[in-house]
């Protein structure tokens, strides 16, 4: 655990030094409170209470933000050769998997954690389904952390930032946009399964309030075979 604390720091330190973060954190509060409170559905034109169009946007500015923040996780140390060094370290693949994950992990955790203001500024103006908000948060997390993954195994194989980038949206759109649509189009099993590979089928019933463990399981499976894809690619790389 250790190990995977000290990758980890190292990560979050890059970040904040190459401006990464800032840019990011700024973005992601910008276009997320540009459509809470001044655009089509904020929450004056809705006259509700509700975090529900801040969750909307968050879904999808997350959604091209975490390629971005993953692309250089493993690309950057392969072009360079840096990442022959770091598994020279007594360290094993998992903790260097891991210790990437993690900070990614909490750089959106953080982004997350500076949007409270909205949640308090929307308390005061009514009455707020306070369960629905802190399981929107949870859902947000628990997507984040499947995009990481899948942006750390698209990094992983490649020595071109960019192509990991390009790579991780173009997996990620399949659980965020083609299968809930593909599954519109199909009745039964099948419209079923492809209904439940869709992202926002379980965020959409996280954030009703209520965590069901097969939302769960779906998101700590993708989570687990990103991560595990990665390692095998990192173990591949020692040979």
């Amino acid at each position: 655990m250790r190990n995977i604390w000290i990758i980890s720091r190292r990560e979050l330190a890059t970040f904040f030094n190459s401006l990464m973060a800032y840019i990011m954190i700024i973005a992601f509060l910008g276009f997320s409170g540009f459509f809470t409170w001044f655009l089509g559905s904020d929450v004056f034109f809705i006259k509700q209470a509700s975090l529900e169009s801040f969750f909307n946007i968050a879904f999808w500015t997350l959604f091209f933000f975490i390629p971005g923040l993953t692309m250089r996780q493993f690309a950057e140390e392969n072009r360079s050769g840096t990442i022959e060094l770091l598994l020279t370290k007594p360290v094993t693949d998992w903790q260097v998997v891991l210790g990437k994950f993690f900070a990614t992990l909490i750089l959106i955790a953080i982004a997350l954690l500076l949007t409270l203001p909205y949640y308090i500024s929307i308390a005061f103006i009514g009455p707020v389904d306070h369960g629905a908000v802190w399981t929107g948060y949870l859902g947000l997390l628990m997507m984040s952390a499947v995009y990481i993954s899948i942006g750390l195994y698209t990094s992983s194989i490649s020595t071109n930032q960019i192509v990991g980038y390009l790579l991780a949206l173009f997996i990620g759109i399949f659980f965020q946009i083609i299968f809930s649509f593909i599954a519109g189009y199909l009745s039964g099993f099948g419209g079923e399964v492809f209904h439940f590979l869709s992202v926002s089928t379980h965020i959409e019933s996280i954030s009703r309030g209520v965590i069901d463990s097969r939302d769960l399981i779906f998101f700590l499976s993708l989570i687990f075979l990103g991560l595990i894809l990665t390692e095998a690619n990192l173990e591949k790389s020692r040979m």
